[in-house]
């Protein structure tokens, strides 16, 4: 009995995470110049925003990523999809988050089926670093791992010891929202397939040429 609880849990932790990517993340690493290249210091005080995919159907999460603003900007993208040419990421680190890739990742995540919440936190210089530089040592990130590896990752900064660890995204945005984070909700009704958005993804060095 306690192991067919244990296959159900499991079952309902992979149904909730269906928008965790299967990939190959070496595959799609870019090459370090790219990723130097890519590099953006962002404007304004050190932050970190939590993105949570949530299923517009059942309200269950289903991914889950953090923005990091420190020395630069990045996007820790765990199990994450937003892969094209002309975004440089390395494992699950999405580098060059510009105002304008923001945007693009923001609405990559939302569609008829899901909306994104997004809660921002301003912590110290310190926090934020820490946060960046660890979110690089992380490596790739397997399916359905998104929620319980941002959680970590957030856990052993200081200030947020009291994290807990967890497979699901709903309940680390509940954690956030405890923590005093501000909050915001994008719907956007497009297709479900959001593979045409990255098809049809134009770098942003292309629109300024």
């Amino acid at each position: 009995m306690r192991n067919v609880l244990r296959l159900c849990l499991a079952m309902a932790v992979m149904a909730s995470l269906a928008a965790c990517a299967v990939r190959n993340p070496v595959e799609t690493n870019s090459p370090d110049e790219d990723v130097a290249r890519a590099r953006y210091v962002p404007a304004g005080p050190p932050s970190l925003t939590l993105y949570t995919m949530i299923s517009n159907s059942s309200g269950a999460g289903a991914h889950t990523s953090l923005l990091i603003s420190a020395s630069e900007r990045v996007a820790f993208d765990p199990a994450g999809s937003f892969r094209a040419e002309g975004i440089a990421a390395k494992n699950d680190v999405v580098y060059g988050m510009t105002p304008y890739l923001v945007d693009q990742y923001t609405r990559y995540h939302a569609r008829e089926t899901y909306h994104v919440v997004v809660q921002k936190l301003e912590v110290s210089p310190a926090v934020a670093e820490l946060a960046l530089q660890r979110s690089k040592t992380i490596g790739p990130v397997t399916e359905a791992q998104c929620a319980y590896t941002t959680s970590a990752l957030i856990a052993s900064l200081p200030g947020f010891e009291d994290a807990k660890q967890t497979y699901y995204p709903v309940k680390l945005s509940e954690y956030f929202a405890k923590k005093g984070a501000s909050y915001e909700r994008l719907y956007e009704y497009d297709d479900d397939d959001k593979s045409n958005v990255l098809a049809d993804f134009v770098p942003e060095y292309e629109l300024n040429n």
